[in-house]
């Protein structure tokens, strides 16, 4: 079971209500933790505050058995202006305990793009080289189609390898996009298209 927490989306609230909220979603059996980080805090230069924040919501994911639930890192890379600060927030989310680093809450638009993508992936892989930790990626909004979903599979595997496509690696955050894999198998099924009342409406 996943949660969303830390004042899901726009992550703007005290650092104890977000402990609270990732202590509670925990506590009442999440297994997956959604945390968004402060843009404000990011945009103007306060890293630290950052990475802070990322480090006490990991240790707020602590079970009672000493275990942690997996904590996902959302960038929202849409409002973060440039590539060099979607590759510092990738860096900075892994660096401080994140498993996995997520693009967007879904929210804002730009959501997830492929270049967007294969920056974190990048960093995933550059982190894997240097620690051996693998970490996941999602991508999340805007993926629709199958098609588009195809050309993110084959950057992940062109990227950081096969290996990395199975879902605690890699995962798309797209529900649009899963009514159209069930329109695509479908066609395949039975020959032509269905219509768009086949699936459901989003």
């Amino acid at each position: 079971m996943a949660a969303v927490a830390t004042a899901f989306p726009s992550g703007r609230a005290s650092l104890a209500v977000k402990l609270a909220d990732t202590a509670d979603a925990v506590a009442a059996g999440a297994d997956e933790i959604d945390m968004v980080i402060d843009r404000g805090a990011f945009l103007s230069g306060r890293y630290g505050l950052v990475f802070d924040e990322i480090v006490a919501v990991k240790e707020a994911c602590r079970r009672t058995d000493g275990s942690y639930a997996h904590l996902k890192v959302i960038l929202e890379t849409g409002e973060l202006n440039t590539y060099d600060n979607i590759r510092r927030a990738s860096w900075l989310a892994i660096l401080a305990g994140g498993d996995f680093i997520k693009t967007s809450t879904g929210k804002v638009s730009p959501a997830a793009t492929l270049p967007v993508t294969l920056l974190m992936l990048e960093v995933v892989r550059d982190w894997r080289r240097l620690t051996g930790e693998e970490i996941g990626v999602k991508p999340a909004g805007g993926i629709r189609s199958s098609k588009d979903a195809i050309k993110y599979l084959v950057t992940v595997a062109e990227t950081v390898g096969e290996h990395w496509l199975q879902p605690h690696l890699f995962r798309f955050g797209a529900s649009s996009l899963l009514n159209d894999v069930l329109l695509q198998r479908q066609k395949l099924a039975t020959g032509h298209y269905s219509g768009a009342d086949y699936v459901t409406i989003d």
